[in-house]
């Protein structure tokens, strides 16, 4: 298995990049969703509704991720997905959407969020 980040001059081959590993898609949520443990990494959380729905990020007093943990959200529903924080005054929730501090996803749109620092999250994506 390859080692990454590559350098410069390295040559990769299809087996290198077929033992990267995948995400494991979870079953899709159709009402709003607070991230839990188990969520983070190499896990795709589809959300479907065909109306709004919410992807809520915990304080880290209800759930502690690590400094640098990633969660990919992808909203498959005709409904727009917001991202922000259960407790707003504790948890801040950022990006470059239209919204600062509650981003949003429209239809087959999908983001990451990223922790940075305690209670400290950035969202990245194909925002609205």
């Amino acid at each position: 298995m390859a080692t990454f980040p590559a350098a410069t001059g390295d040559v990769l081959t299809s087996t290198m990049f077929n033992g990267l590993p995948a995400f494991a898609v979870q079953t899709a949520k159709t009402a709003d969703y607070t991230a839990a443990s188990g969520d983070e990494y190499q896990q795709l959380i589809p959300m479907n509704k065909a109306t709004a729905i919410a992807f809520k990020i915990p304080t880290d007093a209800t759930y502690n991720f690590p400094i640098g943990t990633v969660i990919t959200i992808l909203n498959i529903g005709a409904g727009t997905c917001t991202i922000s924080a259960v407790t707003s005054g504790t948890t801040t929730v950022l990006s470059v959407g239209a919204s600062a501090s509650a981003p949003t996803l429209g239809q087959y749109k999908s983001a990451a969020c990223v922790k940075t620092a305690a209670n400290a999250w950035y969202i990245l994506g194909a925002l609205a």
